[in-house]
């Protein structure tokens, strides 16, 4: 149960509705749970949304499919049930099982830089890092990492929160062994 309840938009102040109606117009998205959590504070919904800018600037640095690969190993690396399981979901609507997924070398490489970056504050290896910035421009590269912090802000106030998983993604939760 969630640590702090989402704020139901009969509920929301009129600029917090203005706010989640001009999200889903942009990027015709839906108000999941935590975008609801967040949106108690404006000023935190609005940052929080401004993931999207910095989602679709990695797509285009990446492509679509390697954008919501390297979205889900830092999901994964931060411990987050919810984003994970948001990934998941794309990865499986897009024909792969998360589990299965063979990768190139390249994208083995930009897997593990997100891991890495969820897993240890930031901190990459050298090694690590200079193969990755050998293969992006110094912009792409800042693009790259900010996105990284910005889904691992992401995971930590859902982590935080303990925001519950919403109904259209729990088909989605991977299997409990």
């Amino acid at each position: 149960m969630a640590l702090i309840s989402p704020l139901p938009e009969t509920q929301a102040p009129a600029a917090v509705q203005a706010a989640f109606d001009k999200h889903r117009t942009q990027y015709n998205a839906r108000i999941t749970n935590m975008k609801a959590t967040l949106a108690h504070s404006l000023p935190a919904f609005e940052i929080y949304m401004e993931w999207y800018r910095l989602y679709e600037a990695i797509t285009a640095i990446l492509g679509e499919r390697l954008a919501y690969l390297y979205a889900y190993s830092i999901s994964r690396g931060s411990g987050c049930p919810l984003c994970t399981t948001f990934f998941r979901k794309i990865i499986i609507d897009n024909g792969e099982q998360p589990e299965n997924i063979r990768f190139t070398e390249e994208e083995e490489l930009l897997m593990e830089f997100g891991s890495t970056m969820a897993l240890h504050q930031g901190k990459t290896d050298h090694t690590l890092f200079s193969k990755i910035r050998s293969r992006y421009t110094v912009p792409q590269m800042v693009e790259l990492i900010a996105f990284a912090g910005q889904m691992i802000a992401t995971n930590v106030f859902a982590n935080a929160t303990e925001t519950d998983i919403d109904e259209y993604l729990q088909p989605y939760l991977p299997f409990k062994k």
